[in-house]
This record gives C-alpha cells, structure tokens and sequence, in this order.
C-alpha cells in the first residue's frame, strides 16, 4: 500500500528537485483527446449496464430512453460503453443479435434533413445484415432497398426545392409530383415518398429473414447541440417513422436544451397541454416538456463527478499520459479498480500500486487541485481535460520560449488565469505597478499563518530572513538599518485580500520567491495585454528600458549628463523602478544593479534607496556579473548589504565573487 499522504510531507513532495516535474517543450503524451473513451474513468459503467438492460427488455419494446447531462459530463463516453456492453450481449447465432446504429445529427447535411438521414443510417445497418446473411432475391432485402430508395428521393426532393429557391427551378409543387410517378421496375407502384413508411418499416423488422436480430439499437449523440429543425425533426422521425417492434433508442442530450429548441419550434398552442391538478398535486408539466416526455420513456440523468471522482479522475488521466509511458493497459485496468474499491468509502491514499509503481507525485498534483477544480467546473470531465490540456499547451509554449517552471507552478497560475479570471488580472496589475513580489509575499502569508499571528509578528519567510540577516550583522558589529522590503511586507499584509485569492494562495508552492515575470507576461500576451508599467510616468519609461537593457550599447546611450539632469522626485522613482525589476525579473537583474548605481553615484541622496534595493534581491537569484559589480561599489553602507546577501547566498561562484577579498572602503 502506498504511504499516506497524511504521514507525508505534502511541501518535500513538491520542493524535492527529484519528484518536480520540469517543463520541457515536448507536448508528447501530454494532452489528452476529446472523443469518447472506451475505458471508464469516470463509473459510468453502472450507468451503461442499466442503459443496455432497458435496451434489451422485451416488456419495453420498442423503446426511447433519454440520457440526459450538460456538454462535457460524458455522454458519449457513456454511449460507448452501451455499445460495448450491447455488441458483448448480441448473440447471433442464437436468434439474439443485437445491431448498433451510432448516429450524430449535429453532423447531417442540413440540406437533406434529419429524418431522411436518421432513416438512412438505420436501413443502412439493415441493409448490411440482410446483405450478408441472407440470398440476395429474399423479400426482405428487396423492401429495405425499397424503403431506401424512398428515402433517396425524399432526400433529392428536399434538396431540390431548397435548391429551386435560390436558382428558379421548377416549382415545389410540381417537384413533388415526380414522387407520385410510377418508377422502372416497381410493379407494384408504390409511391416514392415516405408515406405509409412506418408499416412497411413493421413489416420488414418482423420478417423471417430478421428473426435473428433481437434489437436495433439507435445511439443517438449531441442532439443538444444541433439547430431547432434538426432537434425537432431526429424526435420525428424517431416517433413517426422508425418506432416499431425490435427498435430501441438511446438519446443523449441536455433535456433542458432539448425542451427549448422544441418552445422555439413549436409554439405552446401546437403541443399538447396538461389540465391542472388537485391543490396538492405536482404542477401541470410544460408543454415542451410534455413533448418530449410522450417520445422518451424515461430520463437517466449522468451525475456531475463529485470531490472523490474528480481526484481519482485527475490521477487516472495523469497516469494515463505518463510521458514515459511508463503505465501499461493492464496495470491502468488495476489502478481504475483501486478506485472503484475505495470509492465505497476510503481515500486514494489507500491506493494499491500495481507493480511497485510510484505514483506520489499524481497523487498529489490530483489532490492539490481537486478541491478547486470540483468546486470551479463542477465535476464537468470534459472541462476538467481541458484545463489539463490547456495547462499542458501553455507549458510547452513557455519551454520553448526559455521560460522554465514546473508543473506544479504552472498548474497553480493556470488555476488563476482560468478560474479566477478576475483575480488573475489583479495579480498582473501588480506586476504591471512592479509590487508582484512584495504582493504574493503579504498573500501567501496572510493565506497561511492565523490572522492573529500575522497581528502580532508577521513570519514571512522574507521578515524571518531580515531578523536572521540582522542577528548576524550584529554578531559581526556591522550597522543594522530598517529594511525598505520589510516595511512594505507589513503594509501589505494589514491588506485585505480576496477570501478566494487567499485559498488560491494556500496551493503549494508559495510563488513569491519565484521568477514568475516572463510567464506572466507570457500569459498577458494571449488575452491582449500588453503590461505596460504604471509605476513609472510616461517621461520616465523610455530613460527606465534604456538602463534595464541586456545591450551595452542602450546603456551607455544614457549619459550622466541626461542622469545628472534629473529632479531628485524622478530619481527616486527611478531607483525604486529599477529595484523592483532587478529582483523580480532575472534577465534585468544586472541592467538594474547598473542603473542604480549610477543613479546614486550621481545623486548621494539616494543612496539609502539604492541599498535597500540590492538587499532585496533574492539571494539565491544573484549572478555572477551582479556580483562582481556590487562588490565594487563603495557606497556608505554597502559592507552590511554585501554581508546580508552573502549569508544568504548558496556556495556557488556568485557567492564567492561577493565575498572575494580586497574591500577596504571603511564604511
């Protein structure tokens, strides 16, 4: 058995460097297709098994049974599994075939009509058991061709007089007279159209040559999503032409959007009304209702997933594209056994892993989000995939733009942009006013400690660091200043935040030590939003890109003179600008450094900014080239910023290059 999630630390499945999974641009196996699943994620087989008893009881025949559920809950998926589960019940050679007709009226040609083309599918079926198990002169086989050939021209008459509208063809009357005409070969002159259809129909289900054929099973798909003529015409056909001993329907559709294309089609005073009953009675049901309900025998609704369904959903289609492909069939099989089991009254943790297979980090992407995704698509399949496709789209974008996060992270920020669309734009507004880092630091505190720990001491992992830095600067007798990061933090954090944004925020991991600028940007670009900064005046962007740049050229285009030139209110602005990028966003991190060093070479009033904006720059972020350029600054003061960083820096060439030997400033 697994180790309980209970017994584990949830943060070290998400922060060891060996279970992250790192963005690549590779999409292979990543996405998952939309058409219908012939293995059952979702339970449904229970549905289906009841579905297929109804199709299959004689005291039913002939039958229409709805299955009803909005887009996306897996009716098709549903309608699969009927068909497996009929096609596994057919036994021809007992007298108890079973023939399945699948059918998609959202996909006829609206040009020759719903009934002519739901018929068509049906005789088609016919015609093709007749055709290979019966002699080609038997009586049947000729009525199914005759029956065909009435819908042929049912179909070309249609057309026609669609056609006659547009290009002053012969007139529609006179179109159909040529149904009346007396074909070659037909001796017994039956009309062409699809009059007296219904008995001919009866007729040619009861024959001898169909004896075998037990049901004719109609799976009717996306009905919900065609236009009202096609919606109304498929019901008609179904009641006026093909409901005859041995048929039986399945119509998957959303009843509601069923009933609302027949009150558009035909008006309350065409369809059939229900007197009112007794005072405690239920309410006369509406006419649309009515009329469908005197077409479909009975309504299974498909269910909405609920918190379990979902999470075992999101682990199976996790483990289900494996980019190894590291999960066979058969142990997939097992894993959706595991859940059936424990959906009667235990947890995934309790999950039995086939083969010694490690699933750790599936269990714990599917239980960090279930909640919200439950919650937010309400236990929909179809947009629970594609949130699951659109985050895995969105990481291969941002890999092969050199944007690298972890699933994990991009998982967390699409849950924002895609359910909390809102809450999104105001996290972009703060990393379009530069205040990201400061912002996600005050969120995710407040969103993790008790509000009356945050009252009292605020324990921000960026606060713990500054008490930490300022212990070790006293032990060292270096100076101790108030730090500009830490005041912001406590104005932030005396914030109100969203009570949705707060439980977004408690989603591991916390996001504010991270290099998120690029994705956001990134993600800002597809809605149209281009981030233009608002903490700067628009006299003061150009001077700000021009000293953030990677190019020496740009940089050295600025001259001390334009620098020197500036009101001591714009420096400001300027220093704090460049701070706030050269922490948040690597790229710029040396172009700020630079910038702000000249800017207080300049201006000496400036200089406690300036100091305070080194130190905010994450330590573990620095580079080597930002390193050695501190280290060469001799400002007032920056012995304690050096020492701050250093204490905070990992054992790399960074660190070692701030701490190199040689500064004698004295300050």
């Amino acid at each position: 058995m697994l180790p309980s999630r209970r017994s584990t630390d949830a943060g070290a499945l998400v922060t060891d460097p060996t279970r992250r999974v790192v963005s690549t641009g590779s999409l292979k196996g990543q996405l998952w297709s939309d058409e219908p699943s012939k293995v059952d994620f979702l339970a449904f087989q229970a549905i289906a098994e009841t579905v297929a008893d109804a199709v299959m009881d004689d005291a039913l025949d002939p039958l229409a049974i709805g299955l009803s559920g909005p887009w996306g809950s897996g009716k098709t998926t549903v309608l699969e599994l009927i068909k497996l589960d009929l096609e596994a019940r057919s036994d021809r050679d007992n007298g108890s075939a079973v023939l399945v007709v699948r059918t998609d009226p959202w996909r006829y040609d609206p040009a020759v009509g719903a009934q002519e083309s739901l018929i068509a599918e049906v005789l088609d079926e016919v015609l093709n058991e007749l055709s290979e198990h019966t002699t080609p002169g038997n009586d049947a086989l000729k009525l199914v061709k005759r029956l065909a050939k009435r819908v042929d021209w049912a179909k070309a008459i249609k057309l026609a007089a669609k056609t006659s509208l547009a290009l002053q063809l012969p007139r529609f009357d006179d179109l159909t007279d040529l149904v009346r005409e007396k074909p070659e070969g037909d001796v017994e002159g039956k009309p062409r159209g699809l009059s007296a259809f219904r008995s001919e129909f009866a007729t040619l289900m009861s024959s001898d040559e169909l004896k075998h054929v037990r049901r004719v099973a109609v799976l009717v798909d996306d009905l919900d999503r065609c236009l009202v003529e096609t919606v109304v015409e498929t019901l008609e056909a179904i009641r006026l032409f093909l409901s005859v001993d041995n048929m039986a329907f399945v119509i998957a559709a959303d009843e509601e959007r069923v009933a609302d294309a027949i009150r558009t089609r035909l008006p309350p005073w065409q369809m059939p009304a229900e007197p009112p009953g007794g005072p405690d009675s239920l309410p006369p049901e509406e006419p649309s209702k009515l009329y469908l309900h005197k077409i479909v025998q009975t309504t299974v609704p498909l269910p909405a997933l609920g918190a379990f369904d979902t999470e075992a959903y999101l682990l199976l289609l996790q483990l289900q594209n494996r980019p190894d492909g590291s999960v066979s069939a058969e142990q997939l099989g097992t894993f959706i056994a595991e859940c059936a089991r424990l959906r009667m009254g235990g947890a995934l943790d309790e999950l039995v892993a086939p083969g010694g297979l490690d699933v750790q980090e599936e269990l714990a992407f599917a239980h960090r989000l279930t909640s919200i995704l439950y919650e937010k698509l309400q236990g929909n399949p179809r947009r629970i995939k594609r949130f699951l496709n659109d985050m895995n789209i969105r990481r291969s974008i941002a890999a092969r733009r050199g944007i690298e996060l972890d699933l994990d992270v991009v998982a967390k920020l699409m849950v924002l942009e895609v359910l909390l669309p809102d809450l999104f734009k105001q996290v972009l507004a703060w990393l379009r006013g530069g205040e990201l880092r400061d912002r996600l630091a005050a969120l995710e505190t407040q969103a993790n400690a008790p509000h009356e720990k945050l009252a009292d001491s605020p324990s921000s992992e960026t606060e713990q660091q500054c008490d930490a830095g300022t212990a070790e600067e006293s032990r060292a007798d270096e100076p101790t200043e108030p730090q500009a990061a830490v005041v912001a933090l406590h104005a932030a954090v005396a914030e109100i935040f969203d009570d949705n944004l707060l439980r977004w925020a408690k989603l591991p991991p916390d996001l504010h030590d991270i290099e998120l600028s690029p994705y956001l940007h990134l993600a800002a670009s597809f809605s149209g939003d281009l981030l233009v900064s608002q903490d700067l005046p628009p006299r003061l962007r150009d001077l700000a890109t021009k000293l953030l740049s990677s190019s020496t050229l740009d940089r050295r285009s600025v001259t001390d003179e334009q620098l020197r030139a500036l009101p001591l209110e714009d420096v400001e602005l300027l220093v704090r600008h460049l701070g706030r990028r050269a922490r948040d966003r690597r790229p710029e991190q040396r172009g700020g450094v630079n910038g702000i060093s000249r800017l207080a070479t300049i201006h000496p009033a400036v200089v406690p900014l300036a100091l305070d904006a080194f130190r905010s720059i994450p330590a573990v972020d620095i580079a080597v080239p930002t390193a050695m350029h501190l280290r060469g600054l001799t400002f007032p003061g920056m012995d304690s910023v050096i020492a701050y960083l250093i204490a905070r820096m990992p054992d790399n060439h960074a660190r070692r290059a701030l701490s190199s030997a040689g500064r004698s400033d004295g300050h």
